[in-house]
């Protein structure tokens, strides 16, 4: 049983290394889009005969594999279970508290500019630190951290720096449709949304709105989903909220 697990762990290493040594070198090529990445991920993984390898593999059931191979599929990653129930409940007993405390504050549009209006965007938002030394945010950057390796790892992508907020969209707030990236800015690489709320119905509105080419993702905002797509490429809003709604957006970074 040992022998057959040792060699089921050196066929998944040697698939992702040639899968990912190929790969790369196609997404490091400025001019693809990102249908054409797509599409050269999956002539790249017919060329291995991955779908071969993969019948005589364990799948990978981590929720770090399925936030990158939903991404890869679909433009957009989803999980389900990226958040534990007891981290989830502690970050939004955080939020909660800091709500309390008035110390969310409103968003603003781009770096340093402050959208006084609020035409775009009706949320608040308090930026997370270590040097809170909060017990529940701590864990979380750390799973961050944790997911960046993985990623870096899997499939060099060279991310080696990150920012998170809450955001808590009150009821009747809202997210015009738009891109994550600066104009002047173009270090955000991959966005990173982790959801807060238990028991979220499609009438409490507040839907995540994705806008992949030639189609309209919708997801609902459930404690302990993440989502994760390209910060530059993907637009997306967030629907007018019927009761309260908490986030933890962010963005993975290089710099």
């Amino acid at each position: 049983m040992q022998g057959k697990e040792a060699l089921h762990k050196r066929l998944a290493n040697t698939r992702i290394k040639r899968i990912t040594r190929i790969w790369i070198r196609r997404l490091l090529t400025p001019s693809l889009s990102a249908e054409s990445l797509s599409r050269s991920f999956r002539q790249i993984r017919d060329e291995l005969k991955f779908k071969s390898v993969l019948a005589y593999l364990p799948r990978m059931s981590t929720s770090f594999d399925r936030l990158i191979d939903s991404y890869l599929d679909t433009h957009v990653g989803i999980t389900g279970e990226f958040l534990s129930p007891a981290l989830s409940a502690g970050l939004h007993g955080n939020v909660v508290q800091l709500q309390k405390d008035g110390l969310m504050l409103s968003a603003g549009i781009g770096n340093d500019e402050k959208d006084q209006q609020q035409k775009t965007r009706t949320d608040k938002t308090y930026w997370l630190d270590k040097s809170h030394n909060n017990a529940f945010e701590q864990e979380f950057l750390q799973l961050a951290e944790d997911f960046i390796g993985h990623l870096n790892e899997s499939c060099y992508a060279g991310i080696n720096a990150y920012e998170f907020h809450y955001a808590v969209y009150e009821e009747g707030s809202y997210y015009r449709r738009h891109r994550d990236q600066f104009k002047t800015d173009d270090n955000r690489k991959f966005s990173l949304i982790s959801y807060l709320n238990n028991n979220w119905l499609e009438a409490d509105g507040g839907q995540l709105l994705l806008y992949p080419e030639g189609g309209v993702q919708t997801i609902l905002p459930h404690a302990q989903t993440a989502v994760f797509f390209k910060s530059d490429e993907m637009e997306h809003e967030v629907t007018k909220a019927n009761r309260e709604r908490m986030s933890i957006t962010g963005w993975l970074k290089r710099v």
